[in-house]
């Protein structure tokens, strides 16, 4: 896949706190039991995601964390740039430097439709557009 396993991890929590009573805390071990990722790796995720203003924590015997704003309000395009940045948008699909109209590598012009593709497809996705398949039980969220 083009994102990283910590964004794979960071959409799929996303996702899952997004499917639950949205004023809840969720536990990060609920989390990460739930869906089968490290906590401790999933914790770093989730910091992440809370410092581009997307989760919000709370700690202590109720903690946890929770979406910062409404899932209306998040795009999947505010996830993958907090964890990866935004150069899956910009970048050349081999890593060559200075890549461009000027000096393409032989996948430039069919990468640049792809990718124009996936940033709208990201950007136009809300979190609550995926919470309701994922509570009607149609999507699954781990393995």
């Amino acid at each position: 896949m083009l994102l990283s396993k910590s964004c794979e991890y960071g959409m799929r929590a996303t996702l899952y706190v997004s499917s639950r009573d949205h004023d809840e805390y969720v536990p990060i071990r609920v989390i990460s039991a739930d869906l089968g990722i490290s906590a401790h790796f999933l914790t770093k995720i989730l910091q992440q995601l809370t410092r581009a203003g997307i989760m919000k924590s709370f700690k202590g015997p109720r903690g946890g964390v929770a979406l910062a704003r409404s899932a209306s309000d998040i795009s999947l395009m505010e996830i993958v740039e907090a964890i990866d940045g935004p150069e899956l948008f910009s970048e050349c699909m081999l890593g060559l430097p200075g890549c461009g109209e000027r000096k393409p590598c032989p996948l430039h012009d069919r990468w640049a439709e792809e990718r124009t593709r996936l940033s709208r497809l990201f950007s136009q996705t809300t979190l609550d557009e995926i919470a309701d398949p994922i509570n009607r039980k149609a999507f699954r969220l781990s393995s």
